[in-house]
């Protein structure tokens, strides 16, 4: 396996509802687009965050950075809430949550926005990354899931 998508485990699953793994619009997309698992209404400067029940699996100095789509951006005003998503490649399987990529949209207008189900709400790239001289880490390995190589 060099780098792609699955589903994750059943018991890591927030969404009962059928998986549609990532694909790109066309051969000359570089993003993998993701879909909405439900229909959601955002208020305006409230956030929801979509489970994707989808994990990422690439080499280990790679990573999916996740991008709203132009589509969401510029007509609909949702941003990341994070304003940069990054899934690591040791996100992959971990245990807590089995690598399940979470996409947290916020309305940035002042009116009520609507996501439905099977909707395309974000986009995520594979890119190589490098590491510095004398490279320290503060873990050698990941020890949980959504946001925690921060802690």
């Amino acid at each position: 396996m060099i780098r792609g998508f699955k589903e994750v485990h059943k018991d890591h699953k927030k969404k009962d509802y059928p998986t549609i793994l990532p694909v790109r619009g066309d051969a000359g997309s570089a993003g993998y687009d993701f879909y909405s698992k439900e229909t959601v209404t955002i208020d305006p400067g409230k956030q929801h965050l979509f489970w994707t029940d989808v994990k990422s699996y690439m080499q280990e100095d790679e990573f999916l950075s996740i991008h709203v789509r132009s589509s969401i951006g510029v007509k609909k005003g949702l941003v990341l809430a994070n304003t940069t998503g990054i899934a690591d490649s040791s996100y992959y399987s971990n245990p807590s949550n089995d690598g399940n990529l979470g996409i947290c949209l916020k309305n940035t207008t002042n009116q009520p926005v609507q996501i439905l189900e099977d909707e395309r709400i974000a986009q995520g790239v594979f890119s190589k990354y490098l590491v510095a001289d004398e490279d320290v880490t503060l873990h050698a390995e990941r020890s949980g899931g959504f946001g925690s190589s921060g802690k």
